[in-house]
C-alpha cells in the first residue's frame, strides 16, 4: 500500500502495524497539502490566546483575574484573525517540517514580532487591558511556541513515519565540515540513520557535534558491535588518497561496508561532477546481486606463505595483491614490466600491508633467467600468473608481440614454476579462449593448453586455470568508455546491436582466482557462475537513464544522447562463452564450477610452440596464424563467421 510523505507529498510504503497504530498511521500519511496548511492556520490561531495568557501570568506587575480575561478576550480574537493571515502570507504553513530549520526559525521571528507590534498598536482601542511589557513577554512567548510547536510535530511525524522501516546505521569517519553537513544531511533521512563520528583528532573525541558523540577510532570495532553499524562513510576529502585507502581497507577487514565521499563544495565547484558521479549501481547493471559475499574466504591456502603475482600492475593483478593482504602472506613478490605500474602498486601496497616484506621486481615473464632467479631466491611457493596481454585490438594488429608474451610468457613461468618445484601455479585465463575469433583469445587458448600440458607431467606443482568475463573497471572495459562518452554529450557506440557479455566486478574476479588455488587437483579450469549474459545497448541504456539524460531514437527525437552502431571490430564476437566442453563438474562452492575441457598431447604440444616459436622469430603473421588455425579449436572457421559482418571502419566524429 503506497502512502503519501506527511512532509510534503513523496510516496513510500507504509509499514505494516494493526489496529489503532495502523489507523493513525493512514489518517496521517493520507492527509492532502491543503488539509495541512488548515491543521497549521488552526495551531497558529491556538497559540494566539494561548501566548497571550502565559504572558499575563508571567508578568507580576499584572493581577489575573476575570475581569482582566474579559477584557483582553476581543484583542486576542482580533489578533488571532492577523495571525492566520500573516502566517499564510509569510509561508509558514508552506514550509515541510522535514526541512523547518534556520529558515523556518526566522520566519517565526518575524511573524510574532509582527503579531506583537499589531498587539501594541491594538492596545489603546481596548482601553489598555495589557501593558508594555507584557505586549513583550506575549512576542516572546509566541514566537519560542511557534517554533517549539513546530519541532515537536516534526519529530512525531518522523517517529510515525519511521516506524517500522529498516534504517541504515552509519559511522561517519570525520567530524570536520564534510562530516558535519553529511551528518545534517541524514537526520531526516527515512533510509539512513547516522549513529556515530569517528574521528583521528584527539581534541575532538568525547565531543557532541551536529548531535552526534565522537569516538576515536580504537573504539570502531566496539562501536560496530554494540551500535549494529551497518557501513562506514570515510568523510575526509582532504585526506590523501593512500591514507584513505589504508582506513578503507582495515574496516573492511572487520566486516564493514565502506563509502567514501568528497567535499560537498568540491562537488558543487567542480565542472566534471557529471564525469565523476557513477549513478548507476553495479548490482543494477550486472543485473544480479555481486557475489563476494557468497564467495568462501581463501585464507589458509595463501597464509604464511610465499606468493609472486605477475602482472602485479595491473587491474587483476593489484586487486589480487589487495586481497592476499587479508591471507596474511609470508611474502608479496611483484613482477611487471610496467615501471610506472609496479610503483603505483607497490606504493598503495606499502600503506595497506604493515609489516608484510613486499618485493617489487621490475621485468617481463618472458625473461627466463630473471624468473628464475626471482622464484629460488624468494622460495615462492604460490605463483598467480595474471600478466598478459588482453586488448583484443591492439593485439589483432600486433600479433607477434601479443602471441609472443601471451604463450611464451605464459610457459617461461610454468616451466619455472615447475623446477622451482612451485606448490601452485594459476592462469588467469578469459571468455575470449573459448573458441576465439581473434589472436588475442587463440593466445589465451594456447596458454592454457601449455598450462593444461603441463599438469599431466607435474609431480609437485598443482596448475589450474581461471577463466571469467569482462571485469568492470579494468582497463578497456566498457563502463569507463561509456562514462566518458556520456560526459562529453555522446554519441555512445557500440559495435553491434545484439551484442551480448559476461560481467563480474574487480574483486569478484581476484577471488575466483585466489580460490581456484584450493579446490585445484591439477589441469582445472574454473568459470564462475555469471548468470545471464548482459545485452550492451541495455547497459548503454541504463547508463545513459542513470545519469538523469534520455536516450535519443526514433522513438524519441529530443533526446539527450545517441546510441549508435559502429560494426563488429576485427576478431569480435557478437556473444561470448565460457566453455568449450558442456561437461561440468562440481567445487566445494556452489558459485564455482569446473570445466572438463580436451587437451593436446605433449607431443602435439611441441610441434604446435615449435612451429609458432618459428613464425615469432621470423616476424611472420601469416605463419602465425596458420599454428593457431590448426592448433586451436575452431578458430578458422568462428572467424570467418565474424568476418562477414559489415564494419565501419572509422569511428563517427563526436560533437
Amino acid at each position: 500500500m503506497r502512502r503519501r510523505d506527511p512532509f510534503q507529498g513523496f510516496d513510500f510504503a507504509a509499514p505494516e502495524e494493526p489496529g489503532d497504530k495502523m489507523a493513525f498511521y493512514d489518517l496521517v500519511t493520507s492527509l492532502t497539502r491543503k488539509q495541512k496548511r488548515v491543521i497549521f492556520m488552526i495551531v497558529d490561531a491556538f497559540l494566539i490566546p494561548i501566548a497571550l495568557a502565559a504572558s499575563v501570568l508571567l508578568n507580576a506587575a499584572i493581577k489575573a483575574d476575570w475581569h482582566l480575561a474579559t477584557t483582553i478576550l476581543p484583542l486576542s480574537l482580533v489578533l488571532i484573525v492577523f495571525a492566520v493571515a500573516l502566517s499564510h502570507s509569510l509561508g509558514l504553513t508552506r514550509i515541510k517540517l522535514n526541512a523547518f530549520e534556520v529558515q523556518g526559525i526566522a520566519r517565526t521571528a518575524i511573524y510574532a514580532t509582527a503579531i506583537g507590534g499589531l498587539a501594541a498598536i491594538l492596545n489603546p482601542l481596548f482601553g489598555y487591558p495589557v501593558n508594555m511589557e507584557t505586549i513583550l513577554i506575549f512576542t516572546m512567548v509566541l514566537m519560542i511556541a511557534g517554533v517549539a510547536t513546530r519541532l515537536l510535530l516534526r519529530q512525531i511525524l518522523v517517529q510515525i513515519y519511521r516506524r517500522g522501516k529498516n534504517r541504515a546505521r552509519v559511522l561517519l569517519y570525520g567530524a570536520g565540515q564534510t562530516g558535519q553537513q553529511l551528518a545534517a544531511a541524514l537526520r531526516t533521512d527515512d533510509k539512513v540513520e547516522p549513529v556515530a563520528f569517528v574521528d583521528d583528532n584527539p581534541t575532538l573525541q568525547s565531543l557532541v557535534i551536529s548531535g552526534l558523540p565522537v569516538y576515536a577510532a580504537t573504539k570502531i570495532p566496539e562501536l560496530i558491535a554494540e551500535r549494529r553499524i551497518d557501513r562506514v562513510v570515510l568523510a575526509m576529502p582532504s585526506a590523501p588518497q593512500t591514507e584513505q585507502a589504508r582506513i578503507s581497507h582495515r574496516l573492511r577487514l572487520m566486516g564493514c561496508e565502506v563509502h567514501s565521499l568528497p567535499s560537498f563544495a568540491a562537488m558543487i565547484n567542480s565542472g566534471d561532477i557529471g564525469a565523476r558521479v557513477t549513478p548507476v549501481s553495479l548490482d543494477d547493471l550486472l543485473g544480479r546481486n555481486r557475489l563476494e559475499k557468497e564467495l568462501p574466504t581463501v585464507s589458509d591456502t595463501y597464509s604464511g606463505r610465499s606468493i609472486m603475482i605477475t602482472g602485479a600492475g595491473g587491474s587483476i593483478g593489484s586487486e589480487l595483491c589487495r586481497q592476499l593482504i587479508a591471507c596474511k602472506p609470508a611474502r608479496l613478490v611483484l613482477l611487471d614490466h610496467s615501471e610506472l605500474a609496479l610503483y603505483n602498486v607497490t606504493k598503495e601496497l606499502a600503506n595497506l600491508a604493515g609489516d608484510l616484506p613486499i618485493t617489487a621486481v621490475l621485468g617481463s615473464v618472458c625473461d627466463r633467467s630473471l624468473v628464475d632467479k626471482t622464484l629460488t631466491e624468494h622460495e615462492v611457493e604460490v605463483v598467480l600468473h595474471a600478466a598478459a596481454y588482453k586488448h583484443v585490438t591492439i593485439v589483432e594488429d600486433n600479433e607477434i608481440a601479443g602471441l609472443d608474451n601471451n604463450v611464451f610468457g605464459t610457459k617461461i613461468m610454468a616451466d619455472a614454476a615447475r623446477a622451482a618445484r612451485v606448490e601452485h601455479f594459476i592462469l588467469v585465463s578469459s571468455d575470449k579462449a573459448v573458441r576465439p575469433t581473434n589472436v588475442m583469445g587463440a593466445s589465451k587458448r594456447l596458454a592454457e593448453l601449455v598450462v593444461q600440458d603441463l599438469a599431466t607431467r607435474s609431480d609437485k606443482t598443482r596448475f589450474s586455470m581461471v577463466r571469467f568475463g569482462n571485469v568492470l573497471g579494468s582497463s578497456g572495459s566498457v563502463i569507463p568508455l561509456f562514462e566518458e562518452q556520456i560526459a562529453r554529450g555522446g554519441p555512445v557506440t557500440l559495435t553491434h546491436g545484439e551484442v551480448t557479455r559476461y560481467f563480474m566486478t574487480m574483486s569478484e574476479a581476484a577471488r575466483l582466482v585466489l580460490l581456484a588455488a584450493s579446490f585445484s587437483r591439477g589441469g582445472d579450469v574454473f568459470v564462475l557462475d555469471m548468470g545471464e549474459p548482459i545485452a550492451i545497448r541495455k547497459l548503454a541504456r541504463q547508463m545513459i537513464e542513470g545519469s538523469g539524460l534520455t536516450v535519443k531514437d526514433e522513438e524519441n527525437p529530443d533526446g539527450d544522447i545517441e546510441i549508435i552502431e559502429i560494426g563488429l571490430r576485427p576478431g569480435e564476437k557478437l556473444h561470448e562463452e565460457l566453455l568449450i566442453s558442456p561437461d561440468m563438474l562440481t567445487t566445494p562452492h556452489q558459485k564455482i564450477m569446473r570445466a572438463h575441457e580436451s587437451f593436446l598431447s605433449e607431443l602435439e604440444m611441441a610441434n604446435a610452440l615449435k612451429d609458432l616459436r618459428m613464425a615469432i622469430e621470423r616476424q611472420d603473421c601469416e605463419a602465425a596464424r596458420a599454428v593457431i588455425a590448426k592448433w586451436v579449436e575452431r578458430f578458422e572457421e568462428t572467424k570467418k563467421e565474424i568476418e562477414t559482418q559489415p564494419r565501419q571502419d572509422l569511428l563517427p566524429t563526436h560533437p
